[in-house]
C-alpha cells in the first residue's frame, strides 16, 4: 500500500495522478483512494477540487461521491467504508494508493484506530447524575480506569462524563481507545508514506491561487444549488472551507469581493494544523516530489 500525504494544495492530488499513470504504464495496477472528510460528498465539487470524470476514467478512484451533503458524515462511518474500499483493491491484485491530507482520517484508514460509540440518552442520564458534583464524578472515573482520570481534569464534566459513557456503554475502559493514539503503526505493514510539505510561501500563494479557481469555477453557484436541495447542507458539510464563506455571502453576511481572501485565510489555518499533525507521524518526512515519484513507481 502507498500513500501521499500533505497540507492542503501541497500537490499531492496531482502527484498521485501522475504516479498512478507511470505505475499502471509500467503493468503495477494501482487505483487512488481519497482521503477526504469532503470529497465524500455529491455534488461538492469545486469547492474540494474533486478530480475530473476524465481523470476518474483514466485512474479509478474510491472514496468519492459517497453520499448526500445533507448526511452527517463521522470519522467512524469513513473509516469503514474507506477500509472496505481499500481491502476491495487488495483483494483483487492491485495497489491502493491513499491521497489526502486529512491527517486523522488517513490513520483511521491506516492505523488500529477505534472510535467508541455514545449514547445520547445515556450521556443525559450521566450529566443530570453528576452536574453538581464534577469533582465526584472525576474520582469515581478514577477508581474505574485511573489512566483516563489522569488525562481529564477534574473540574471537565464534560470529558469526565463522555469516559464513564464509555465504559458502561462498552464495558472497555475509555483509555484503551487513547492506546493506539500513540502508537503510529499500520495495519498493512507495507505501508510506504510520502509526504508533501512545500516551502512556506510556495504553500501560501498556492492556496491563494486555489481560493481564487474556486470563486471562478463557480463555487457560490455550487453552494446556492447545494443549499437549495432536499435536505440542503448537513452540520459537518456547512462547515467546510469555502462552503461556509460562500453561505455567508449569500446570506448577505459577507462580501463577494472578499471571498477569496476568507477562503484563503481559513485554508492557510488549516495548512498549518495539518502540517502539525503530520510532522508529529514519524513516518511523514518530507520528501521531494521528484525523489517520491521516482521511489513510488518502483514500489
Amino acid at each position: 500500500m502507498l500513500a501521499v500525504v500533505g497540507p492542503t494544495a501541497s500537490g499531492k492530488s496531482s502527484l498521485a495522478l501522475d504516479l498512478a499513470r507511470r505505475r499502471i504504464a509500467a503493468g503495477r495496477p494501482t487505483e487512488l483512494v481519497a482521503i477526504d472528510a469532503f470529497t465524500v460528498y455529491r455534488g461538492m465539487d469545486v469547492g474540494t477540487a474533486k478530480p475530473t470524470a476524465a481523470e476518474r476514467a483514466e485512474v479509478p478512484h474510491h472514496g468519492l461521491d459517497l453520499c448526500e451533503p445533507s448526511q452527517e458524515v463521522t470519522v467512524a462511518w469513513f473509516q469503514r467504508t474507506v477500509r472496505a474500499a481499500v481491502d476491495d483493491v487488495l483483494a483483487r491484485g492491485v495497489t491502493p494508493l491513499l491521497v489526502g491530507g486529512s491527517g486523522l482520517y488517513f490513520r483511521a484508514v491506516v492505523d488500529d484506530l477505534r472510535f467508541p460509540p455514545t449514547d445520547p440518552r445515556l450521556r443525559a442520564a450521566l450529566e443530570r447524575t453528576w452536574a453538581d458534583r464534577p469533582v465526584e464524578a472525576h474520582a469515581h472515573l478514577a477508581a474505574c480506569d485511573p489512566a483516563a482520570a489522569e488525562r481529564i481534569d477534574p473540574a471537565n464534566l464534560r470529558r469526565t462524563v463522555r469516559a464513564l459513557e464509555v465504559l458502561e456503554l462498552t464495558g472497555e475502559r475509555f483509555s484503551a481507545f487513547a492506546d493506539a493514539w500513540h502508537d503510529h503503526r499500520s495495519i498493512h505493514p507495507g505501508l510506504a508514506v510520502g509526504y508533501l510539505e512545500p516551502d512556506t510561501e510556495v504553500l501560501r500563494e498556492r492556496i491563494r491561487t486555489r481560493a481564487d479557481a474556486m470563486v471562478a469555477d463557480g463555487l457560490l453557484d455550487e453552494v446556492a444549488s447545494l443549499r437549495a436541495a432536499p435536505g440542503g447542507l448537513s452540520a459537518t458539510a456547512a462547515k467546510a472551507i469555502g462552503y461556509a464563506e460562500a453561505a455567508a455571502v449569500l446570506d448577505g453576511a459577507a462580501p463577494f469581493d472578499g471571498l477569496a481572501d476568507a477562503i484563503a485565510k481559513r485554508t492557510w489555518t488549516y495548512a498549518k494544523r495539518q502540517r502539525s499533525w503530520f510532522r508529529a507521524d514519524p513516518r511523514c518526512t518530507p520528501i521531494d516530489p521528484e525523489a517520491l515519484l521516482a521511489d513510488f513507481a518502483a514500489a
